[in-house]
Order: C-alpha cells, then sequence, then structure tokens
C-alpha cells in the first residue's frame, strides 16, 4: 500500500477539475488530480458540444427543407445518417483531444488514476493500491444521466441515455424521447429534423426551462407544431424483440430506442461520504457555500455538477476557480461573487433564461414589472422566417434596476449574454435603452419590449392577458 501527502487533492478531472487543479496550483505546488474514468470533460466527451455536432446537422437539412419558403428551390435534402454520424464521432474525439492533450501536459506527480474514497476525514483510499492524507480536498466528481432502474431492466440495451447517443454509427429509424427539459428537446427536435421518427413524452405539460408562465403555453405551442408529442400522459413501457413499445392512453407506438432524458444525478454514491465526517443534505450531497465552495467549516470544497446546483459547464467553471483558490489559499478562505445565471437551450427556436427567472422572482418576494415583445411581426425576425416565439424581461420597482429575462425566439443565445451582462452590472431599464440599437436587427425587440418594461415601471403593469402571438415587434 503506498502513503502519499498533499496539501490539495482533487476528485475528478472534468471542467470543474481541471479549473480547480489550475487555481490551487497558484498556491501550492503539491496538488494532486485523481481521475477514475478516461480524461475529457462531460461537455467535450457526451455534454454541449456533440449535441450541438447533431444539431447543426439537423438545422442544415432543416433550411435546405425550407428554402423554397424564399422563393429558392433545391432538391429534397438526402440525409445520409453514417456520414452524420461520423462527423459527430470526429469532431467529438477531436475535442476530447483537446482536453487530454492538456491533461496530459500536467506533471506526473499530480496526476493519479482511480477511485477515490473517504476512509476518514482528510484521507482518501485510491482503490486498493494508494491511500493519500489530503489538507485539502475538492470534490469535482460531476454527474451521470438519471435513470429508472424499472426501465433499465425491462428494456436493457434498448433504453439509452444521451453520452449513447453520439457512438452510434448511424441514424435509427425511430426514437422514443423520455423527458422535455434541455436534453430531451434538443435532442429529440434534432432527431426528428434528421429523418428520424419521434415522440417526445413528459409528464407534465411544459416544455423546456421556462418558467414564465406565458412563456411556458407558447413554447409549447411552437414545438408541439412540429415535433410529435405526449405530455402528462400516463406510460408504461415494454420490450419486443429489438423493438421498445410505449403505451400510453392513445395508444401505443413501437420504436427502435427508448432516449432518457430525465435529468442528471451527482456524482458522489461511492465516494464513502459518511466517512468524511461533512454536512450532507437530503440527497446524500454535502451542503457547500456557493460563493467559497467550503462545505461547512471544513478543508473540503465542491464544485462543478456534484453540487447539484447549475449543471452547465460555465458554472462548473466558475465554481472550480472559486473552490480551487479557497484549497489553495486555505485557510484563507475567500467569498467570490458569482456571475449572473444564464441558460440556452439550443433548440429552433432557441430559449434562454438570463439573470433572475420569472419564478425566482417572485420566490424573493420582488416587486418587479414585467415588458414583452412578440417576434411575430418583428422586422428581422420577419426577414430571415425567423419569426416566431417571445421575449419578457423583468425590473425592480422602484429603482428600476434590471433584473432577468426569458425568451422563446431567434438569437436568444446572443440576446442572453447582452442580458446576463446587464443583469450583472446592475444596468437600469433607462441605461440599457440608451445603449445603441443599430436596424435592422433582432435587437430591435429587444428594445421594444425594454420601452414597454420602462412604461411599466412609470405608469403600471401591462394587462396580463395581452396575447404574445401578435402585436408589433420593432
Amino acid at each position: 500500500m503506498n502513503s502519499l501527502q498533499r496539501d490539495v487533492v482533487i476528485i475528478g478531472t472534468g471542467t470543474a477539475g481541471m479549473t480547480a487543479y489550475r487555481s490551487a496550483l497558484a498556491h501550492t505546488s503539491s496538488v494532486l488530480a485523481i481521475e477514475d474514468g478516461p480524461y475529457g470533460t462531460t461537455c467535450a466527451r457526451v455534454g454541449c458540444m456533440p449535441s450541438k455536432l447533431l444539431i447543426a446537422a439537423a438545422e442544415a437539412a432543416h433550411s435546405a427543407g425550407e428554402a423554397h419558403r424564399f422563393g429558392v428551390h433545391v432538391a429534397p435534402p438526402r440525409i445520409d445518417g453514417a456520414q452524420v454520424m461520423q462527423r459527430v464521432r470526429d469532431e467529438r474525439d477531436r475535442f476530447v483531444g483537446f482536453v487530454t492533450e492538456a491533461v496530459d501536459k500536467w506533471p506526473a506527480e499530480h496526476r493519479l488514476q482511480g477511485h477515490a474514497r473517504f476512509v476518514s476525514p482528510g484521507v482518501l483510499q485510491i482503490d486498493d493500491h494508494t491511500r493519500i492524507a489530503a489538507g485539502r480536498i475538492v470534490i469535482a466528481t460531476g454527474s451521470s444521466p438519471d435513470v429508472n432502474p424499472a426501465w433499465r431492466a425491462t428494456l436493457g440495451e434498448r433504453l439509452i441515455v444521451n453520452d449513447d447517443v453520439f457512438d452510434w454509427q448511424t441514424l435509427p429509424a425511430a426514437v422514443a424521447v423520455v423527458g422535455t427539459g434541455v436534453i430531451g428537446l434538443e435532442l429529440a427536435q434534432a432527431l426528428h429534423r434528421l429523418g428520424v421518427r419521434v415522440r417526445l413524452y413528459g409528464r407534465s405539460g411544459r416544455v423546456g426551462p421556462l418558467t414564465d408562465p406565458l412563456l411556458q403555453a407558447l413554447s409549447t405551442k411552437i414545438f408541439a407544431a412540429e415535433l410529435p408529442m405526449a405530455l402528462g400522459a400516463d406510460m408504461t413501457l415494454a420490450r419486443d424483440g429489438d423493438q421498445v413499445l410505449v403505451t400510453t392512453p392513445a395508444g401505443t407506438e413501437r420504436f427502435d430506442y427508448l432516449l432518457a432524458a430525465t435529468g442528471r444525478t451527482p456524482n458522489i454514491k461511492t465516494l464513502g461520504l459518511e466517512h468524511a465526517g461533512l454536512p450532507l443534505g437530503a440527497n446524500g450531497v454535502p451542503i457547500a457555500d456557493s460563493n467559497t465552495g467550503q462545505i461547512g467549516n471544513s478543508p473540503v470544497f465542491l464544485a462543478g455538477d456534484a453540487s447539484d446546483q447549475h449543471m452547465l459547464l460555465h458554472e462548473a467553471a466558475d465554481t472550480g476557480r472559486i473552490a480551487g483558490d479557497n484549497a489553495g489559499r486555505y485557510p484563507d478562505v475567500r467569498v467570490r461573487p458569482r456571475r449572473a445565471p444564464l441558460a440556452v437551450v439550443f433548440s429552433d427556436p432557441q430559449i434562454m433564461l438570463a439573470g433572475a427567472s420569472y419564478t425566482q422572482l417572485l420566490h424573493q418576494g420582488l416587486a418587479f414589472q414585467t415588458g414583452q415583445v412578440s417576434f411575430e411581426d418583428q422586422g428581422r425576425s420577419r426577414v430571415m422566417l425567423k419569426n416566431r416565439g417571445a421575449l419578457r424581461v423583468y425590473a425592480e420597482c422602484g429603482s428600476g434596476r434590471f433584473l432577468g429575462a426569458e425568451m422563446i425566439g431567434p438569437a436568444a443565445e446572443h440576446l442572453g449574454h447582452l442580458l446576463a451582462w446587464s443583469a450583472q452590472r446592475g444596468d437600469t431599464v433607462q441605461q440599457m435603452l440608451d445603449s445603441p440599437f443599430y436596424h435592422p436587427v433582432i435587437e430591435e425587440g429587444l428594445r421594444s419590449a425594454l420601452r414597454e418594461l420602462q412604461r411599466a415601471l412609470h405608469m403600471g403593469p401591462p394587462p396580463v392577458e395581452r396575447c404574445l402571438d401578435c402585436g408589433p415587434g420593432a
């Protein structure tokens, strides 16, 4: 049994772990990163980048099929599933290569392969060969798809998660997608546009992460017009040979696979946290301060998806930086400001939430007003035939401070950045309106929403019943 001693030990080398390593290294060279799987972030291997590659192919196919609406007539697109998936795998491997190359450049004494678990506070056992006494520890073990075990028992290899999609050699004929959150929506729409027969199943009537009731209803309407869906219905599963049978009150449908997109769960169950002496929440996740990463008053820190908070790459990088820096400088733990929230769904139309969401504002009890714009008649959106969706913006009564926004519509990934920056700076609505707006651009729709928000701050809110499907956008 090898015995080691290190100032800082980081468990996991995904986005959060790699960022924590670099931050801790600024304070001490006695750092060790432990990984029990292949190097490479979840984003590069099975998350954001592979899914965006599939979405890009779907967008190309959809654009070709919609070209006739501009008076441009082309032959119906032919989708080569094997070629689509070959590009997805090639580019994914390229992204993973960048990550593994970066880790390979770390000093050998800073890397250790194996599964880490606590055997007592501050002491880790790595498989059956190494025991480490750590001055400080960063838990950055990431997350994994959360799948109903009964589904796995019933369907076997016909049940897949998003990780599995990107190893396909070609596109299947039919896929049932269960889960109407970000992953389910993105993959269901992409597969549908690539010629796969898809049905999207969900427990509730919601599609996507929007919390504003008006936008929730609008998003369901928009996506239901394109995607076959079964929302809010009981569902039973069975297997018949290589086919998955999904039964709802509407009938039974056969698919090649069932893709479970029902959320993710932190990779903490095998860490031996019961031996770590750490405060744990009801879900078994350590209770950590989001502005320091510190778990209670201990020299253990939590970062990334393992915290069961915002499972997004930029959030993982932020929490990794904070946790690694504080682990490196411990006991001089410092409170670090967090960036304004920003989330984007790469569906068509796109979805974004920037700053505080509608539901968060209600829970906070803030007095706020809303402004809105529909993209149905917004000039640039109509020019591009992207005129679907709406934007809602929120500001604090009295101060006029911009608080946040939710949106489904064109260029949401870009408008989301502008609005998150404004929320983080503490801009007022008037300061945002004093900024330049070019013509003709989609941002003019944002200006219309801000103008309405400014009027609401001065004169009271607009009627709640206002239809988002109509009305001028710019």
